[in-house]
C-alpha cells in the first residue's frame, strides 16, 4: 500500500466535547477509503480534517497531524487555499454557485489562475469526467439551477475536479439522490479512483461494500479497526466491528 495521508493522534473538540480521540492511521494512494459507523461517531469531522474545513467551525480545536506525502497540512505558516484547492470537498447536498453550468466549472480555474487547457477544454473535460457533458453540452450556458438534484451533484463534482486536486472527500454524496442518480454518482468514482485518492464518508454499508478498497471503522470517536475492505468485511477483528455489520447498532 502507498500512503498519500498519513494520520497521527489527531484529537478534535468542538468547545469542551470530544468529537475525535487521537486518532492515527493511514489512507492509501488512488484507492477509494470509506469511512464507515454510526451516527455522530465523528465520520464527517474525521473527513473535514483532512482539508482543514474544520477552521471554518466556531469552538472547533484540532491537535495532531495529518500529514499529505509528508507535509503537516497542520503545521505553521500553511496555506490553507492551498491545501482545500489540493484536497477537494464534495458535501452531502449540492451547492451549486448562482451562475451558469458553464461557470460553475470554470470558476475554480479563473480564481487559480489554472493554466494548460483552454477554458472551453476544460469544462468539457471535466464535466465528461463527472459523467455530465452529454447532458448539459447544448445548454452550458443556462443557469446551474434548471439541473436536476443527481445533475447538480456531478456538477458540484465537476467543479471540484476542474481545479485539479490530488485527492476528493465525499460527505454521503449520494443520501441525497434517487437510486438512478446515485448510481450516477459510484460509477464514477469507480472510474475516479484510478487517478485520484478518495475519502467516502457513507452510512450505507451496501455502498461501501461496492466501492471500498480500504475502510476505516470509527465508533464514539476512536477508531476501532482500519485495513483492506475486504478483510474488514469478511473477517472483522473487532468485536465492535462484528456488531456494526451485523447491524446490531
Amino acid at each position: 500500500m502507498t500512503v498519500h495521508i498519513h494520520i497521527d493522534n489527531l484529537t478534535v473538540h468542538y468547545g469542551p466535547y470530544p468529537a475525535l480521540q487521537g486518532i492515527s492511521t493511514q489512507i492509501p494512494r488512488r484507492q477509494l477509503t470509506a469511512i464507515l459507523g454510526p451516527s455522530g461517531c465523528g465520520k464527517t469531522t474525521l473527513l473535514k480534517s483532512l482539508n482543514r474545513f474544520l477552521d471554518l467551525i466556531p469552538g472547533a480545536k484540532v491537535s495532531g497531524q495529518v500529514a499529505i506525502d509528508g507535509f503537516n497540512v497542520y503545521g505553521p505558516m500553511v496555506d490553507v487555499t492551498a491545501v482545500r484547492r489540493k484536497v477537494g470537498l464534495l458535501s452531502q447536498r449540492p451547492y451549486p454557485l448562482p451562475m451558469s453550468i458553464y461557470d460553475n466549472v470554470a470558476y475554480g480555474r479563473r480564481i487559480h489562475r489554472l493554466n494548460g487547457r483552454s477554458l472551453d477544454e476544460a469544462v468539457r473535460h471535466y464535466l465528461e469526467l463527472a459523467g455530465l457533458w452529454d447532458e448539459v453540452k447544448d445548454r452550458l450556458r443556462a443557469p446551474a439551477t434548471v439541473l436536476s438534484a443527481g445533475q447538480l451533484q456531478r456538477l458540484c463534482l465537476a467543479r471540484s475536479l476542474a481545479v485539479e486536486p490530488e485527492i476528493l472527500l465525499l460527505d454521503e454524496p449520494t443520501s441525497a439522490l434517487d437510486p438512478i442518480s446515485a448510481q450516477h454518482i459510484e460509477e464514477r468514482l469507480c472510474d475516479l479512483k484510478r487517478e485520484y485518492t478518495i475519502v467516502l464518508v457513507t452510512h450505507t454499508l451496501r455502498q461501501a461494500r461496492r466501492l471500498a478498497d480500504y475502510v476505516l471503522f470509527l465508533y464514539l470517536g476512536e477508531l476501532v479497526e482500519c485495513g483492506p475492505a475486504q478483510a474488514v468485511f469478511e473477517h472483522p477483528q473487532e468485536v465492535r466491528t462484528r456488531a456494526y455489520l451485523a447491524g446490531e447498532f
